[in-house]
């Protein structure tokens, strides 16, 4: 199937561009966002997920403030034009590639709606390749990704409520990924697994007043890292100043540590310090200090109905409103999270996110089940 990517010079194999080099069902490119102003009054995040091998398109929208948190998901059947980034009254637009994005959720049943433009201040970082394999030695996630820092603009209506949101004074931080990645309904048949599922992921992206800084950790049960990022980026005011898609002042790092304190009884950070260390020796450490949480069921990651790449119908959307106060900790769908932080280095402060998803054992943190909560 011929599609209009296809007058680009843009092709990897010898097929179509609409054609996934794999035949995995779990292909899926995806496009990810969060948001969040200077006071850290409020914060939220974006999704959308096209899965061309189970042909869905899906999306969330979801904002947290004053102890409530709002979302909007949608799901139809993916359009054989892989430009259409629509998902009913949802509508993501590459204004500028690496530059500027528009987000729109137009007014629809659920009472949730937006339109949000994200102009970024620095270039792109594009992290180490991801890839994990079963006992059995099949793949089961191979993931490239990027992550880029930038400014909100626009508005946010949820609940009868009109949110602005200023440019002047909102961050946030895109990521894209793509490959393969375990999404949809799960497979059946086989035999069970011969251990405790185990995940360990920590990811803090944080904006500060002249740069970014980029932290993500993949760990065993042991506390081995089996990958780690880390980055210093340059920001600009001017989006037109960025020498290009990356830039040549970025610093990568050389090694990444973290020290993780949590919340009695939950695998939520209660605290958090994280150290960057240059190639140079020169290290540089932040501390975060958690000032709300946003569940990423609220975009679509674990939810129990809306989770990515799940076949729901031709178009199908929905709203969904709680208190952050009567959360399950420890329920499998509420483990996922995003802490908006408050961040201090170098006698700088920053804000930003630090993201955790732990499921199974993990020694450095005191886990030992798949869902125990930390002592």
């Amino acid at each position: 199937m011929l599609t209009r990517f296809d007058d680009f010079p843009v092709h990897q194999t010898p097929e179509p561009v609409a054609h996934p080099a794999s035949s995995d069902r779990n292909v899926y490119d995806r496009y990810w966002f969060n948001g969040y102003p200077e006071d850290g009054s409020f914060y939220f995040g974006v999704a959308m997920g096209l899965y061309p091998n189970r042909n869905v398109l899906d999306c969330g929208f979801s904002v947290v403030r004053d102890g409530e948190q709002h979302s909007f998901h949608g799901s139809r059947r993916a359009p054989g034009e892989p430009s259409d980034t629509s998902v009913g009254p949802f509508h993501l637009d590459v204004v500028e590639p690496m530059r500027v994005i528009r987000v729109i959720l137009e007014p629809n049943e659920t009472g949730i709606s937006a339109d949000l433009t994200f102009t970024a201040r620095t270039a792109c970082v594009e992290e180490g390749r991801q890839t994990i394999r079963q006992d059995n030695g099949r793949v089961v996630f191979d993931v490239c990704r990027f992550g880029q820092y930038g400014r909100w603009d626009g508005e946010i209506k949820y609940a009868g409520r009109n949110l602005p949101v200023d440019g002047a004074a909102t961050y946030g931080t895109k990521d894209r990924s793509w490959g393969v990645r375990p999404v949809g309904e799960q497979e059946t048949g086989g035999p069970p697994m011969a251990r405790i599922p185990q995940f360990y992921f920590a990811w803090a992206p944080i904006n500060w007043p002249d740069k970014a800084t980029h932290f993500g950790v993949m760990e065993h049960e042991d506390g081995h890292a089996w990958h780690q990022d880390g980055a210093i980026l340059p920001a600009y005011e001017d989006p037109a100043a960025i020498p290009g898609v990356e830039d040549p002042g970025t610093k990568k790092m050389a090694a990444v540590a973290h020290d993780i304190a949590y919340v009695q009884g939950t695998r939520r950070a209660a605290a958090a310090k994280v150290t960057l260390v240059e190639r140079s020796g020169e290290r540089h450490t932040m501390e975060l200090e958690p000032i709300m949480c946003f569940r990423m069921k609220g975009i679509g990651y674990t939810h129990p109905e809306w989770n990515h790449g799940r076949w729901k119908g031709e178009l199908e959307i929905a709203g969904e409103s709680w208190k952050t106060e009567d959360i399950n900790e420890l329920a499998l769908d509420s483990v996922h999270i995003q802490q908006l932080v408050r961040a201090r280095m170098d006698g700088q402060e920053g804000i930003g996110a630090l993201e955790q998803m732990c499921i199974g054992p993990h020694a450095p943190s005191g886990f030992t089940s798949f869902l125990d909560g930390a002592p």
